[in-house]
Parts: C-alpha cells; structure tokens; sequence
C-alpha cells in the first residue's frame, strides 16, 4: 500500500535564503545519483517545488513548500517503498535540519 510521508522543517531564514539552499540541495542530489540511475526531475512555481525520482521501476512524488518559517515537504511512496517510510522522514527531518540551520 502507497504510503505519503510528510515533515515540517523550522527555519530562522528568510524564505529566500531558505530556498536557495534547497535549490542547492536538490542540486547536489542530482549530481550524486549513483551516475544516472536515478532520473530526477524537479520544478519550481514560486517557493513550491514538485520533483519526481525514477529508479528500478518505481516512481517516488513529491511536493516542498518554502515558508515564512518552516519547510513543508510531502513524499508519496510507492507500495514497494513504504516500508521504509518511518526511516525516510527520520532521515528528511535530520538532513533538511541541517541544510537550513542559521550560518
């Protein structure tokens, strides 16, 4: 069964500072996706992003909302994958943290 994690990430930054490392986050990822296994694809509209990763088959969905004070992030899992959900937003919650934490 088909499972939609979602997190919210605090920030103390402007949505644009907050935006830009997310851009260079995403970015990076796209850059270490084990030499194009993994087709990614993602689009801005304003501060939402919706992104899609491909790889084996299996298509994960997503959708980020930049706001005043936090970042909204929603991923759907396919059924294949949602067993590692709880793992998933452990590690989005852990990871998104860092990349916006005050410099």
């Amino acid at each position: 069964m088909a499972e939609t994690v979602k997190v919210d990430i605090p920030h103390k930054l402007t949505r644009e500072t907050a935006r830009g490392r997310i851009e260079g986050g995403f970015a990076k990822l796209r850059e270490d996706m084990l030499g194009g296994m993994v087709k990614f694809e993602d689009t801005w509209t304003g501060d939402h992003l919706d992104f899609r990763a491909r790889v084996m088959g299996q298509t994960v969905t997503g959708r980020l909302d930049v706001l005043d004070d936090s970042v909204h992030v929603e991923i759907d899992l396919p059924g294949f994958l949602a067993a590692i959900a709880g793992k998933l937003k452990g590690q989005l919650q852990k990871q998104g943290q860092i990349l916006l934490e005050k410099k």
